[in-house]
């Protein structure tokens, strides 16, 4: 068969846009589109999505696609042999099973408006913070499903009522769309990928089910729950009404676990992705680590039902691409993202400014949802131009931390050293394309970045477990990624090492600053 008669698709629902692209056998894109859709903010600290949108979103960005690609000569009606399905995690929503219909809007993963039920947990269980994190691996936070899922049990009267009346569905976005996009009301498939269900905290992540004492102690009615399934296999097909009706959606992981395999992350081996938040997973293999600093222990991806599990540590930063965004929007010192390059580059340093995004409190390693953004060191001295780059060191700062911990974690056998005896971070996602980004990173942690020559690889990890489901790629092919290493970029440390010291000393004064901020707004 040549290249051009075979084709995967790949849905990544990001959090702030979606996207449908289509790659060909050799994992080459040759049709996409893009749309951004609504973030709501109804009160300090809290997001929202509407699944309506998105779901539209995902519909709009199919059929533009497929034009496009169509256009360009190319048979995808016949060559499309299967989708998969890439989303932002932890997103929660409860709909009507019924009438299709969301019950609330979707909360975002990022949303804080949960920290009161946190609270309540942490004193009312023996275990407190890390009562759960001997079954899934996580601790109490707003960051994942199952507080998010009580909230709306706890504050929406058509949750309880719908639950009562047992017509409510449970899901993440992934569980969202695959109903939607296999029938709905018609039958549509309630499933999650175990990805996904291992960011809920309700997923034992040794027997990759729903954990019963987790839900007999938050009282979650276990049917309200999808079906646990892998990351790489035949779910369902789309159903008619879509764009590419009959076609099989046949791989589904959360966005950071495709990238993993978008990089070719075998065991030892991390990446860092840069989007909204910012994503360091660390692959560990097939046992589970259990970290001891402050980060996560989490599924890395399952390739086939009876594929062997690989599991990560993960380090999870609420805010690196949008303290960019915040700057644009909010401030209006720059019009456009890609812009605050140029700024940064307008001053050799931050002249002494830190700048600490921690918007709705601070993720991995610190987990305080009582810290909020600071910027110190300010000086008459200091233009837009050093609070640019105090944004973008911000971000590497926060991915520096993560990775100490995760040094401390893994060990020396755990990490995976390249001939030079160093330890390289792969990077992808929307702001790598930023060099000096790039080169800030590779400065402040003293080891090599590699970016590769398509950074957008957690499409491509869907559509690899998508294709790899229906035969059109075998898994060495995947991770053979040693070819992919030769178009990449690499960024190497030029920072001194008592500078870089210093600079991380002065780094964690700010980050203190942060703490026990929560009540200012009061």
């Amino acid at each position: 068969m040549s290249n051009e008669e075979v084709f995967i698709g790949s849905i990544d629902q990001g959090t702030t846009s979606t996207r449908f692209i289509i790659y060909d056998k050799s994992a080459r894109p040759i049709g996409s589109h893009q749309v951004e859709f609504t973030q709501f903010y109804p009160e300090a600290g809290w997001v929202e999505h509407d699944p309506m949108e998105i779901l539209e979103s995902v519909k709009v960005c199919i059929a533009k696609a497929v034009d496009k690609a169509t256009a360009d000569g190319h048979n995808v009606d016949s060559g499309l042999k299967a989708i998969g399905l890439t989303n932002q995690r932890e997103t929660t929503l409860i709909w009507s099973k019924s009438t299709g219909t969301p019950l609330y809007k979707a909360i975002v993963w990022m949303d804080a408006r949960t920290s009161s039920v946190c609270r309540k947990l942490e004193k009312e269980l023996s275990g407190g913070r890390t009562h759960f994190v001997k079954s899934c691996g996580l601790p109490i936070s707003t960051y994942f499903s199952a507080v998010k899922l009580l909230w709306l049990m706890e504050n929406v009267d058509a949750v309880k009522a719908a639950i009562k009346s047992g017509d409510a569905l449970f899901g993440t976005i992934d569980t969202w769309l695959i109903w939607n996009l296999t029938g709905g009301v018609n039958g549509g498939l309630h499933v999650t990928d175990v990805s996904n269900a291992s960011r809920t905290m309700l997923m034992n992540l040794k027997t990759l089910d729903w954990d019963k004492t987790t839900l007999e102690t938050l009282k979650i009615p276990a049917e309200i729950l999808p079906k646990i399934i892998s990351n790489s296999e035949v779910i369902g097909k789309i159903c008619k009404g879509w764009p590419i009706a009959g076609v099989p959606i046949a791989g589904c992981l959360g966005d950071q676990h495709a990238a993993m395999v978008g990089q070719a992350c075998r065991k030892g081996e991390a990446k860092s992705t840069y989007g909204t938040g910012a994503f360091i997973l660390l692959n560990t293999g097939d046992e589970p680590v259990e970290s001891k600093h402050g980060l996560l222990s989490t599924l890395a991806f399952k390739l086939g039902p009876k594929a062997p599990t690989n599991y990560a540590l993960e380090g999870s930063i609420a805010i690196a691409g949008a303290a960019v965004q915040w700057l644009r929007d909010s401030l209006g010192i720059i019009s456009s993202a890609s812009e605050i390059e140029a700024l940064a580059l307008q001053v050799e340093s931050t002249g002494g400014v830190y700048f600490v995004p921690a918007f709705n409190g601070l993720f991995a390693p610190w987990w305080r949802d009582d810290a909020r953004g600071v910027c110190i060191g300010i000086t008459r001295f200091t233009s837009k131009a050093h609070i640019a780059r105090a944004v973008l060191e911000s971000m590497c700062f926060q991915v520096k931390d993560v990775l100490d911990s995760m040094h401390k974690d893994a060990g020396e056998m755990g990490e995976k050293k390249n001939d030079k005896g160093e330890f390289v971070l792969r990077v992808d996602g929307g702001a790598t394309v930023n060099n000096l980004l790039m080169q800030i990173q590779a400065d402040l942690l003293g080891s090599p970045v590699v970016r590769p020559a398509d950074i957008e690889t957690t499409a491509i990890g869907a559509a690899y477990a998508a294709g790899l489901a229906v035969g059109v790629w075998k898994e060495e092919e995947i991770f053979a990624s040693g070819d992919k290493v030769k178009t990449s970029t690499i960024f190497r440390p030029v920072l001194k090492e008592e500078i870089r010291k210093k600079k991380v000393d002065s780094w964690c004064k700010a980050v203190e600053r942060t703490f026990d901020l929560a009540d200012l707004s009061i």
